[in-house]
């Protein structure tokens, strides 16, 4: 009998099983525990009955439910109440709601095709699950969308590995810490922060939160962020991510404001093209408002003889120091 139960365990995929999964959950409304679903949903109980033991099910279990919450499936955990953080006899559905629209909301095809449209600049990867959730709802409806505005969707990534676990926290609420270098310090300082809202500003990504060391709220350049986040198991105030992202940008925009550097630069080039976005005419050239002397100095020695600090003289020290530095680096290696 052994024999035969696992070759019908072999006969169930990964996918039949997280689709079983889902169907089971979706049809349960005070939800199933974990023994419950081992022993009867299809794709567990073949596993179960060919002999794989409970903690090899109960792993596969946990990757199933991460994958499912992945992609935009909300597994609902439900403990005991007399205390939520015992998980032993925890029972799991996934809410019906959370798949269903407000009954007075509609949409023409052309409004579907815009929001399929803006849900795929993102890749999937830096959806939040509200934005997930979003997208599978739409997609659920089953209205066909025009296909000719689908013909072009531009591709937003992110190559800042604390992006993702950061946006995790925000959503949990979750305190996070991690090791962060200023310029000009010796070595990285350590870092304690609820994160609130996650911002772009001159095409850098910005995680913006209340820093409890300080007990102020702080911005942070995510580039900055060596290593990986920790995400920890103290919670914080989700009241304070309301208008969060507001207060972010709005400080940075502040913050632009106070610092200016005066520039010359080529017409036509590719420091016009993307300085000129942010400039402010000026009689000697143009006025281009920063955020972070170091970065600033690094993008403008990036374009090296098409832009020219006029002022101030620390904008233009940093960016010196910068050509010089790789005049220098080109001389070792031709010596």
């Amino acid at each position: 009998m052994r024999g035969v139960s696992s070759k019908s365990a072999a006969r169930i995929p990964p996918e039949e099983r997280l689709v079983n999964l889902v169907v089971a959950l979706m049809a349960t409304e005070q939800g199933l525990t974990k023994d419950t679903i081992l022993s009867s949903v299809s794709g567990y109980r073949e596993q179960s009955e060919s002999g794989t033991s409970k903690d090899a099910l109960e792993k596969m279990f946990e990757r199933d439910k991460e994958s499912l919450r992945g992609l935009g499936v909300p597994i609902e955990t439900i403990g005991d109440r007399a205390d939520p953080d015992d998980l032993r006899e925890a029972r799991y559905r996934v809410p019906t709601a959370e798949y269903e629209l407000p009954a007075d909301i509609e949409f023409t095809p052309a409004e579907l095709a815009l929001l399929n449209l803006a849900g795929g600049v993102w890749s999937e990867s830096s959806l939040s699950a509200d934005a997930r959730s979003g997208l599978r709802k739409i997609r659920a409806l089953g209205i066909p969308v025009e296909d000719p505005i689908l013909g072009y969707s531009p591709r937003i990534s992110l190559r800042e590995p604390s992006f993702a676990p950061l946006q995790r926290a925000i959503e949990d609420s979750r305190i996070v810490s991690f090791r962060y270098m200023r310029p000009g310090s010796a070595a990285p300082r350590v870092r304690r922060l609820q994160p609130l809202a996650l911002v772009e500003f001159e095409a850098r990504w910005h995680v913006y939160g209340l820093d409890l060391d300080l007990d102020a709220p702080r911005t942070f350049l995510l580039t900055r962020i060596i290593d990986d986040v920790v995400i920890t198991r103290t919670a914080g105030d989700p009241a304070l991510r309301e208008g969060a992202g507001e207060r972010a940008l709005a400080g940075l925009r502040e913050l632009a404001a106070r610092q200016r550097a005066l520039l010359e630069i080529d017409p036509g080039t590719e420091a016009w093209l993307r300085l000129s976005r942010r400039a402010e005419p000026a009689a000697q050239g143009y006025w281009v408002p920063y955020v972070d002397l170091h970065v600033f100095a690094d993008e403008l020695a990036s374009y090296g003889p098409e832009v020219r600090v006029v002022e101030p003289d620390e904008v233009r020290s940093e960016v010196i120091s910068r050509l010089r530095a790789v005049r220098n680096a080109h001389a070792g290696a031709v010596q």
